[in-house]
């Protein structure tokens, strides 16, 4: 059984910077992929980047590409997200989640395809 802890969430100033980490247990980086994903108040849930087992090949969202970067370190099983030039939008709970899919496209996989998850951690830009 994957478990998945997030940490590092927190309040900035727009254009600061946050690492999140995801701490998981259970798991091999080679049998599954990797996904950050965010929802914010009142909105659904959206991907904001995944990495492919191992950490191969990534894709963003259009929305934070070129300010964020996911990224793992499999020795420590952890996957992590630098968030850099934040903005107000980006204000949400960040999850983190694992899929045992395999698409070796990262920008295949959809929220459907990641069967655990985190407990979330709580990223605040303010203006």
């Amino acid at each position: 059984q994957v478990h998945l802890v997030e940490s590092g969430g927190g309040s900035v100033q727009a254009g600061g910077s946050l690492r999140l980490s995801c701490a998981a247990s259970g798991y091999t980086s080679s049998a599954y992929s990797m996904g950050w994903f965010r929802q914010a108040p009142g909105k659904g849930r959206e991907v904001v980047a995944t990495i492919y087992r191992g950490g191969s090949t990534t894709y963003y969202a259009d929305s934070v590409k070129g300010r964020f970067t996911i990224s793992q370190d499999n020795a420590k099983n952890t996957l992590y997200l630098q968030m850099n030039r934040l903005k107000p939008e980006d204000t949400a709970m960040y999850y983190c989640a694992a899929s045992v899919f395999d698409y070796s496209d990262p920008a295949n996989y959809r929220e459907y395809d990641f069967s655990y998850w985190g407990q979330g951690t709580q990223v605040t830009v303010s203006s």
